[in-house]
Protein backbone atom coordinates (compact mmCIF):
# COMPACT_ATOMS: atom_id res chain seq x y z
CA UNK A 1 0.00 0.00 0.00
CA UNK A 2 1.35 3.44 -0.98
CA UNK A 3 1.92 6.20 1.50
CA UNK A 4 -1.08 8.18 0.26
CA UNK A 5 -3.32 5.18 0.87
CA UNK A 6 -2.11 5.09 4.45
CA UNK A 7 -3.04 8.66 5.15
CA UNK A 8 -6.06 9.76 7.08
CA UNK A 9 -8.99 8.63 5.01
CA UNK A 10 -11.46 11.40 5.67
CA UNK A 11 -13.27 13.97 7.75
CA UNK A 12 -11.04 15.06 10.54
CA UNK A 13 -14.13 16.66 11.98
CA UNK A 14 -17.47 14.93 11.87
CA UNK A 15 -20.51 13.73 13.66
CA UNK A 16 -20.85 10.20 14.83
CA UNK A 17 -23.97 8.30 14.02
CA UNK A 18 -23.16 5.31 16.12
CA UNK A 19 -25.40 3.18 13.95
CA UNK A 20 -22.92 3.55 11.12
CA UNK A 21 -20.56 1.16 12.87
CA UNK A 22 -23.33 -1.40 13.19
CA UNK A 23 -24.16 -0.89 9.52
CA UNK A 24 -20.70 -2.05 8.55
CA UNK A 25 -19.32 1.33 7.54
CA UNK A 26 -15.61 1.66 8.07
CA UNK A 27 -16.22 4.93 9.86
CA UNK A 28 -17.49 5.87 13.27
CA UNK A 29 -18.79 9.02 11.61
CA UNK A 30 -22.29 10.14 10.81
CA UNK A 31 -25.34 12.00 12.02
CA UNK A 32 -24.97 15.79 11.89
CA UNK A 33 -26.27 18.95 10.37
CA UNK A 34 -29.49 17.65 8.86
CA UNK A 35 -33.11 18.69 8.64
CA UNK A 36 -35.43 18.27 11.58
CA UNK A 37 -38.28 17.88 9.11
CA UNK A 38 -38.59 17.73 5.38
CA UNK A 39 -35.67 16.64 3.26
CA UNK A 40 -32.29 17.57 1.90
CA UNK A 41 -31.82 20.77 -0.07
CA UNK A 42 -32.61 19.78 -3.63
CA UNK A 43 -32.41 21.48 -7.02
CA UNK A 44 -34.12 24.82 -7.15
CA UNK A 45 -34.52 24.85 -3.38
CA UNK A 46 -33.93 27.85 -1.18
CA UNK A 47 -34.65 25.70 1.86
CA UNK A 48 -35.27 22.03 2.61
CA UNK A 49 -36.86 20.11 -0.23
CA UNK A 50 -40.16 18.37 0.30
CA UNK A 51 -40.25 15.02 2.01
CA UNK A 52 -40.25 11.96 -0.20
CA UNK A 53 -43.73 10.44 -0.60
CA UNK A 54 -44.63 7.76 1.95
CA UNK A 55 -43.50 4.38 0.79
CA UNK A 56 -40.90 5.88 -1.53
CA UNK A 57 -38.05 5.50 0.93
CA UNK A 58 -37.58 1.79 0.43
CA UNK A 59 -35.49 -0.31 -1.92
CA UNK A 60 -34.82 2.10 -4.74
CA UNK A 61 -31.29 0.98 -5.59
CA UNK A 62 -31.58 -1.03 -8.75
CA UNK A 63 -30.94 -4.74 -8.68
CA UNK A 64 -27.73 -5.65 -10.49
CA UNK A 65 -27.86 -6.31 -14.23
CA UNK A 66 -26.46 -9.55 -15.60
CA UNK A 67 -22.70 -9.46 -15.40
CA UNK A 68 -22.56 -6.96 -12.54
CA UNK A 69 -20.74 -8.01 -9.38
CA UNK A 70 -22.96 -8.82 -6.44
CA UNK A 71 -23.81 -5.74 -4.35
CA UNK A 72 -21.63 -5.22 -1.29
CA UNK A 73 -24.62 -3.94 0.72
CA UNK A 74 -28.26 -4.88 0.83
CA UNK A 75 -29.87 -2.70 -1.86
CA UNK A 76 -32.91 -2.36 0.42
CA UNK A 77 -30.72 -0.33 2.79
CA UNK A 78 -30.09 2.27 0.07
CA UNK A 79 -33.15 4.50 0.29
CA UNK A 80 -34.45 7.63 -1.37
CA UNK A 81 -33.46 10.91 0.26
CA UNK A 82 -36.07 12.77 -1.79
CA UNK A 83 -34.28 14.60 -4.64
CA UNK A 84 -33.61 12.87 -7.97
CA UNK A 85 -30.08 12.23 -9.25
CA UNK A 86 -28.20 15.55 -9.20
CA UNK A 87 -31.29 17.21 -7.73
CA UNK A 88 -28.73 18.42 -5.21
CA UNK A 89 -26.46 19.76 -7.95
CA UNK A 90 -22.73 19.04 -7.78
CA UNK A 91 -20.30 21.78 -8.75
CA UNK A 92 -18.52 20.70 -11.92
CA UNK A 93 -16.82 23.95 -12.88
CA UNK A 94 -15.71 25.45 -9.56
CA UNK A 95 -14.38 29.01 -9.33
CA UNK A 96 -11.87 30.05 -6.67
CA UNK A 97 -10.77 33.21 -4.89
CA UNK A 98 -7.59 34.34 -3.22
CA UNK A 99 -8.01 34.40 0.58
CA UNK A 100 -7.65 38.17 0.64
CA UNK A 101 -10.64 38.54 -1.69
CA UNK A 102 -13.02 36.55 0.52
CA UNK A 103 -15.48 38.77 2.38
CA UNK A 104 -18.35 36.38 3.01
CA UNK A 105 -16.87 34.12 5.70
CA UNK A 106 -16.88 34.77 9.44
CA UNK A 107 -13.69 33.99 11.32
CA UNK A 108 -15.07 30.84 12.94
CA UNK A 109 -16.99 29.55 9.94
CA UNK A 110 -16.03 25.98 8.97
CA UNK A 111 -14.26 25.17 5.75
CA UNK A 112 -13.14 21.80 4.42
CA UNK A 113 -9.38 21.96 3.93
CA UNK A 114 -7.83 19.73 1.28
CA UNK A 115 -4.12 19.70 0.41
CA UNK A 116 -2.52 17.71 -2.39
CA UNK A 117 0.48 18.07 -4.66
CA UNK A 118 1.63 21.27 -2.97
CA UNK A 119 -1.73 23.01 -3.42
CA UNK A 120 -4.20 23.91 -0.64
CA UNK A 121 -7.87 24.65 -1.18
CA UNK A 122 -10.71 25.57 1.18
CA UNK A 123 -14.30 24.57 0.51
CA UNK A 124 -16.72 26.51 2.76
CA UNK A 125 -19.38 24.30 4.30
CA UNK A 126 -21.93 27.05 3.65
CA UNK A 127 -21.50 26.13 -0.04
CA UNK A 128 -20.91 22.39 0.26
CA UNK A 129 -24.10 21.76 2.22
CA UNK A 130 -26.09 22.89 -0.84
CA UNK A 131 -24.09 20.86 -3.37
CA UNK A 132 -22.38 17.99 -1.50
CA UNK A 133 -19.93 17.23 -4.34
CA UNK A 134 -17.29 19.31 -6.13
CA UNK A 135 -15.50 17.75 -9.10
CA UNK A 136 -12.19 19.58 -9.16
CA UNK A 137 -8.42 19.39 -9.61
CA UNK A 138 -5.86 19.87 -6.84
CA UNK A 139 -2.12 19.70 -7.37
CA UNK A 140 -2.69 18.88 -11.02
CA UNK A 141 -4.75 15.76 -10.33
CA UNK A 142 -8.52 15.23 -10.68
CA UNK A 143 -10.28 15.00 -7.32
CA UNK A 144 -13.78 14.87 -5.91
CA UNK A 145 -14.44 16.83 -2.73
CA UNK A 146 -17.55 15.70 -0.88
CA UNK A 147 -19.62 16.71 2.12
CA UNK A 148 -22.59 14.92 3.66
CA UNK A 149 -24.69 17.41 5.68
CA UNK A 150 -26.50 14.60 7.49
CA UNK A 151 -23.16 13.20 8.69
CA UNK A 152 -20.95 16.31 8.70
CA UNK A 153 -18.35 14.17 6.91
CA UNK A 154 -16.02 16.08 4.64
CA UNK A 155 -14.08 13.65 2.45
CA UNK A 156 -11.85 14.06 -0.60
CA UNK A 157 -10.87 11.44 -3.14
CA UNK A 158 -8.65 11.13 -6.16
CA UNK A 159 -10.81 10.59 -9.25
CA UNK A 160 -9.72 7.43 -11.04
CA UNK A 161 -9.58 6.72 -14.74
CA UNK A 162 -11.23 3.37 -15.45
CA UNK A 163 -11.29 1.78 -18.91
CA UNK A 164 -9.96 5.01 -20.35
CA UNK A 165 -12.65 7.23 -18.79
CA UNK A 166 -12.06 9.74 -16.00
CA UNK A 167 -14.84 9.36 -13.46
CA UNK A 168 -16.81 12.31 -12.20
CA UNK A 169 -19.41 12.06 -9.49
CA UNK A 170 -22.94 13.24 -8.85
CA UNK A 171 -25.48 13.03 -6.05
CA UNK A 172 -27.68 9.98 -6.50
CA UNK A 173 -30.48 11.30 -4.29
CA UNK A 174 -30.06 8.17 -2.17
CA UNK A 175 -28.81 7.55 1.35
CA UNK A 176 -27.14 4.60 3.04
CA UNK A 177 -27.75 4.76 6.79
CA UNK A 178 -28.16 8.54 6.41
CA UNK A 179 -24.87 8.83 4.50
CA UNK A 180 -24.51 10.40 1.06
CA UNK A 181 -24.59 7.90 -1.80
CA UNK A 182 -22.73 9.20 -4.84
CA UNK A 183 -22.89 7.85 -8.38
CA UNK A 184 -20.38 8.11 -11.18
CA UNK A 185 -21.76 9.47 -14.41
CA UNK A 186 -19.74 7.08 -16.56
CA UNK A 187 -21.22 3.79 -15.27
CA UNK A 188 -24.03 4.79 -12.84
CA UNK A 189 -22.33 2.79 -10.10
CA UNK A 190 -23.39 3.76 -6.56
CA UNK A 191 -20.66 4.73 -4.06
CA UNK A 192 -20.98 5.19 -0.28
CA UNK A 193 -19.30 8.46 0.61
CA UNK A 194 -18.05 7.49 4.08
CA UNK A 195 -16.15 4.54 2.67
CA UNK A 196 -15.30 5.75 -0.84
CA UNK A 197 -16.46 2.33 -1.96
CA UNK A 198 -18.51 1.24 -4.96
CA UNK A 199 -21.31 -0.91 -3.56
CA UNK A 200 -23.88 -1.41 -6.37
CA UNK A 201 -23.23 -1.40 -10.10
CA UNK A 202 -20.58 -2.33 -12.67
CA UNK A 203 -17.67 -1.02 -10.57
CA UNK A 204 -18.76 -2.72 -7.34
CA UNK A 205 -15.77 -3.38 -5.10
CA UNK A 206 -13.69 -0.49 -6.46
CA UNK A 207 -12.10 1.59 -3.71
CA UNK A 208 -11.39 5.29 -4.17
CA UNK A 209 -8.12 6.69 -2.85
CA UNK A 210 -8.67 9.10 0.01
CA UNK A 211 -6.94 12.43 0.36
CA UNK A 212 -6.38 14.03 3.76
CA UNK A 213 -9.27 16.38 4.52
CA UNK A 214 -10.03 18.40 7.62
CA UNK A 215 -12.81 20.73 8.70
CA UNK A 216 -11.26 23.82 10.31
CA UNK A 217 -12.22 27.43 10.96
CA UNK A 218 -11.81 29.94 8.17
CA UNK A 219 -9.45 32.02 10.31
CA UNK A 220 -7.16 29.06 11.02
CA UNK A 221 -7.12 27.95 7.38
CA UNK A 222 -6.39 31.46 6.11
CA UNK A 223 -3.50 31.85 8.55
CA UNK A 224 -2.00 28.51 7.50
CA UNK A 225 -2.56 28.96 3.74
CA UNK A 226 -2.29 32.63 2.76
CA UNK A 227 -1.53 31.57 -0.83
CA UNK A 228 -4.28 28.94 -1.04
CA UNK A 229 -7.54 29.06 -2.97
CA UNK A 230 -11.09 29.34 -1.65
CA UNK A 231 -14.22 28.01 -3.38
CA UNK A 232 -16.31 30.94 -4.61
CA UNK A 233 -20.02 31.41 -4.03
CA UNK A 234 -20.23 32.11 -7.76
CA UNK A 235 -21.32 28.56 -8.52
CA UNK A 236 -23.85 29.17 -11.26
CA UNK A 237 -26.68 28.18 -8.89
CA UNK A 238 -29.10 30.35 -6.90
CA UNK A 239 -28.73 29.19 -3.30
CA UNK A 240 -29.01 30.86 0.08
CA UNK A 241 -25.35 30.37 0.97
CA UNK A 242 -24.94 31.11 4.64
CA UNK A 243 -28.43 29.87 5.53
CA UNK A 244 -28.53 26.41 7.05
CA UNK A 245 -31.27 24.17 5.59
CA UNK A 246 -30.45 21.63 8.31
CA UNK A 247 -30.97 23.97 11.25
CA UNK A 248 -30.69 22.44 14.76
CA UNK A 249 -30.40 18.85 13.49
CA UNK A 250 -27.37 18.20 15.69
CA UNK A 251 -28.60 20.23 18.68
CA UNK A 252 -27.37 18.23 21.71
CA UNK A 253 -30.42 19.33 23.68
CA UNK A 254 -32.78 17.69 21.21
CA UNK A 255 -33.10 13.90 21.37
CA UNK A 256 -33.61 13.20 17.69
CA UNK A 257 -33.31 10.07 15.62
CA UNK A 258 -30.96 10.48 12.63
CA UNK A 259 -32.81 11.56 9.50
CA UNK A 260 -33.98 8.78 7.18
CA UNK A 261 -32.01 6.23 9.18
CA UNK A 262 -32.98 2.58 9.32
CA UNK A 263 -31.82 0.26 12.07
CA UNK A 264 -30.80 0.94 15.64
CA UNK A 265 -28.20 3.62 16.45
CA UNK A 266 -25.09 2.41 18.25
CA UNK A 267 -25.58 3.30 21.94
CA UNK A 268 -21.92 4.12 22.62
CA UNK A 269 -22.47 7.79 21.77
CA UNK A 270 -25.49 9.99 21.06
CA UNK A 271 -26.27 9.65 17.36
CA UNK A 272 -25.28 13.21 16.47
CA UNK A 273 -22.19 13.55 18.65
CA UNK A 274 -19.34 15.54 17.15
CA UNK A 275 -16.14 13.53 16.81
CA UNK A 276 -12.66 13.74 15.39
CA UNK A 277 -12.40 10.76 13.03
CA UNK A 278 -9.30 8.91 11.93
CA UNK A 279 -9.09 5.96 9.55
CA UNK A 280 -5.68 4.41 8.98
CA UNK A 281 -4.92 1.09 7.29
CA UNK A 282 -8.54 0.01 7.73
CA UNK A 283 -8.67 0.85 11.43
CA UNK A 284 -11.25 3.54 12.31
CA UNK A 285 -11.26 5.51 15.56
CA UNK A 286 -13.59 8.30 16.70
CA UNK A 287 -12.47 10.79 19.35
CA UNK A 288 -15.55 12.55 20.86
CA UNK A 289 -15.19 16.31 20.92
CA UNK A 290 -16.61 16.45 24.43
CA UNK A 291 -13.84 14.21 25.71
CA UNK A 292 -11.19 16.16 23.81
CA UNK A 293 -12.49 19.45 25.23
CA UNK A 294 -12.50 18.08 28.78
CA UNK A 295 -8.84 17.05 28.41
CA UNK A 296 -7.71 20.31 26.79
CA UNK A 297 -4.93 22.39 28.30
CA UNK A 298 -3.82 25.69 26.83
CA UNK A 299 -6.52 25.48 24.16
CA UNK A 300 -5.44 22.12 22.74
CA UNK A 301 -5.52 18.40 23.35
CA UNK A 302 -2.89 15.79 22.48
CA UNK A 303 -3.93 12.14 22.26
CA UNK A 304 -1.43 9.31 21.94
CA UNK A 305 -2.87 6.02 20.73
CA UNK A 306 -2.38 3.24 18.19
CA UNK A 307 -4.36 3.34 14.93
CA UNK A 308 -3.86 0.81 12.18
CA UNK A 309 -1.07 -0.86 14.14
CA UNK A 310 0.95 2.36 14.34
Amino acid sequence: MGERSRRTAAAAVGLVMAAALMAGLAWALAGGDGPATGDRAGDGATGPATTAPPGDEGADAEAPDDGWPSPLVDPDDIISGGPPPDGIPPIDDPAFLDPGSVDFLAEREPVLSVEHGGEAKAYPLRILMWHEIVNDEIGGEPVTVTYCPLCNTGIAFLRPTIDGELLDFGTSGKLYFSNLVMYDRQTDTLWVQAQGLAVVGPLTGTQLEFLPAQIVSWADWRAAHPDGKVLSQDTGFDRQYGANPYFDYDDPDIDRRPFLFTGEPDPRLPATSHVLGLNLDGDAVAFPYDALADAATGGGTVVETDVGGR
